[in-house]
């Protein structure tokens, strides 16, 4: 009698202990999930040392960059009318000035994208912004490169989508592919627009003619290099 009291007594005092291993891991497990879920919220909402967007309020949206139409313009013209090779250095300045004069913020369902950065650095153009996501701030960084062909056509390419410190390359790339299909189902779009051509060539690897007509003057761009804080163009004047 006793002896079945012990092995009672035995059992519950085991199924305790295991309870109370359980329970250990449960927590421990849980710890492991909350920190894991902190780090990667951490790394999302990172703000990279080089984002340095152009304060909102030094251009105005409703006018044109003058970098783009006293200083870019004329010489792309100026020199297209030399009938002769040449080359352009757009500066990284310059080009946020352009593109902080573009408008914003942008918004596109729930998301409000502003404060536009845009850096040259060797080899690749770094595009950057704050994407505004129901009240929370995210930095997203796209890297691009741009190429000439053997057919001389113009290639471009999204080496890196960020969000934060996180790479979200391979889901961002599906994800706007997607988008891009539902839309061109869905509406009629201009196929020969600049933004059109340029959403085909990040997305769907289609090169771009890069023949660009500026008044009354034509220029294909042949070669494109890309250095620190600049990006420089060597264009050739078309008849």
């Amino acid at each position: 009698m006793e002896t079945g009291k012990t092995e009672i007594q035995s059992k519950a005092a085991d199924l305790k202990i295991r309870k109370k291993a359980r329970f250990k891991k449960l927590t421990i497990w849980l710890l492991v999930d909350i920190a894991v879920a902190g780090i990667v919220f951490a790394l999302l909402l990172h703000k990279p040392g080089r984002y340095t967007p152009v304060e909102s309020g030094s251009y105005n949206p409703e006018q044109v960059s003058k970098y783009l139409t006293h200083e870019l313009s004329p010489k792309i013209y100026n020199g297209a009318q030399l009938g002769k090779p040449f080359d352009v250095v757009v500066t990284q300045d310059g080009m946020n000035e352009i593109v902080a004069g573009l408008g914003w913020p942008k918004a596109s369902e729930d998301v409000m994208l502003y404060a536009p950065a845009v850096l040259f650095v060797p080899g690749s153009v770094v595009l950057m912004g704050t994407a505004d996501i129901k009240g929370v701030e995210f930095i997203i960084t796209i890297e691009l490169e741009a190429m000439m062909d053997e057919q001389r056509l113009l290639r471009l390419q999204a080496t890196k989508v960020k969000i934060g410190a996180i790479n979200i390359t391979p889901l961002a790339k599906m994800l706007a592919k997607k988008m891009y299909a539902e839309q061109i189902a869905a509406t009629e779009i201009d196929r020969e627009a600049l933004g059109t051509k340029i959403a085909g060539a990040l997305l769907n690897d289609e090169p771009i003619e890069p023949v660009f007509k500026l008044e009354d003057a034509k220029v294909r761009v042949e070669k494109i290099a890309v250095q620190e804080e600049k990006l420089i163009l060597h264009l050739v004047p078309v008849s």
